[in-house]
């Protein structure tokens, strides 16, 4: 039934970011940009694809960071345009997205705070897509304690830090704590948000949230090994959705290496995959779109077999599966998550034609 009337609101927005998604880097185009000899060559071949003469004012030689930026900024573009001419549900869906970059920015400004780092500066390095209206009120705040009121007042992210967190909690040895606690609280929300919603897109924002969730999950779980982060601290990280909630997460809760992260990601098949050391050997090629064939590709495409770079494959597969379906709002979020990943991926080109490092260039995850 919310098909019935689905374009009569958001069918020209998902036109247009289908037609976005048709403009990333195909694999001939990325085999064309791995085969520059030079930073000028990788900006003559760019601008034959739809990032155009992106980068034609700017000076040689081009950094590496000033490639990103710009990159960035298309995207930044291009999503402001959607989001301006969005109406509800589509733009409170829209404004969440936002909220992961606004969480990571008010970290940063907190961090730089604490060790009296001027925020002016800070604000310079926030990500764009994360700036809002009010943010340099948060620039007036001269210690912790301020800029968490101000946090409260002023930002978006009220509703997390007033459900999540107290001022006396704002510290160094805290700060990562901090992110994850935020960010739970953000993926429940969010999850919240697209179950409202219904339809295909709360059945395709299920699955890739949930991964979104269970990453975060094993990533804090690896990552608190060997550190004075107790177990107790540790479950209450762990975001209370996903498809390791809640018998996964109380396992990971409890593990202390990582053959017991292993174990607790058994029951789910995909992620059992993302620790069988046999995927790493080239899996041969089918066209099921099954992990295991992704793991090969991941093998084949010169990536070593690390944990974060078959998760970021994994996540590049959910969201290039979102645009199958139509009438759904997933394709918006997949489309940012993509166009991202490309960013990164062209950041890797970059730096290794910058510093020839020829040998390791192909060691970037292609979309297409």
């Amino acid at each position: 039934m919310e098909a019935l009337f689905y374009n009569v609101d958001a069918g020209f927005l998902e036109g247009i970011v289908r037609g976005y998604k048709t403009g990333l880097l195909t694999q001939n185009q990325y085999n064309n940009l791995t085969q520059c000899e030079s930073i000028e060559d990788f900006r003559t071949q760019l601008s034959a694809t739809d990032y155009g003469n992106f980068l034609a004012n700017e000076p040689l030689p081009i950094s590496t960071s000033t490639i990103a930026d710009k990159a960035t900024q298309v995207l930044v573009d291009q999503f402001n345009y959607l989001r301006s001419n969005a109406v509800e549900p589509l733009a409170t869906f829209l404004d969440y997205i936002t909220y992961a970059y606004m969480i990571d920015n008010v970290i940063l400004l907190i961090t730089g705070t604490l060790h009296e780092r001027d925020t002016h500066e800070l604000i310079e390095r926030c990500h764009p897509l994360g700036v809002f209206d009010s943010m340099p009120a948060l620039c007036v705040a001269s210690n912790v304690e301020e800029l968490y009121h101000t946090v409260l007042v002023e930002t978006p992210l009220a509703r997390f830090f007033r459900d999540s967190l107290s001022a006396a909690e704002l510290d160094d040895l805290n700060i990562e704590i901090i992110r994850n606690t935020l960010y739970k609280a953000y993926l429940e929300d969010f999850y919240a948000l697209c179950q409202k919603i219904g339809g295909p897109t709360a059945d395709i924002m299920s699955r890739i949230l949930a991964f979104e969730a269970d990453r975060r999950s094993i990533n804090i779980t690896i990552n608190s090994f060997g550190t004075e982060l107790s177990k107790e601290q540790r479950a209450r990280l762990f975001p209370a959705i996903g498809r390791l909630f809640p018998e996964g997460n109380n396992q990971l809760a409890r593990a202390d290496d990582i053959d017991q992260v292993r174990g607790a990601c058994e029951a789910v098949s995909e992620y059992r995959a993302f620790f069988d050391s046999s995927a790493t050997g080239g899996a041969p090629s089918n066209a099921n779109g099954s992990t295991a064939h992704l793991l090969g590709e991941l093998d084949d495409g010169g990536v070593g077999a690390d944990l974060e770079d078959r998760f970021f494959l994994y996540e590049v597969h959910l969201n290039k599966q979102a645009f199958l379906q139509q009438f759904q709002y997933a394709v918006f979020y997949a489309y940012i998550r993509l166009r991202e990943q490309e960013i990164r991926s062209l950041t890797w080109i970059a730096e290794c034609i910058a510093q020839d490092a020829k040998d390791r260039i192909h060691d970037f995850i292609p979309i297409f």
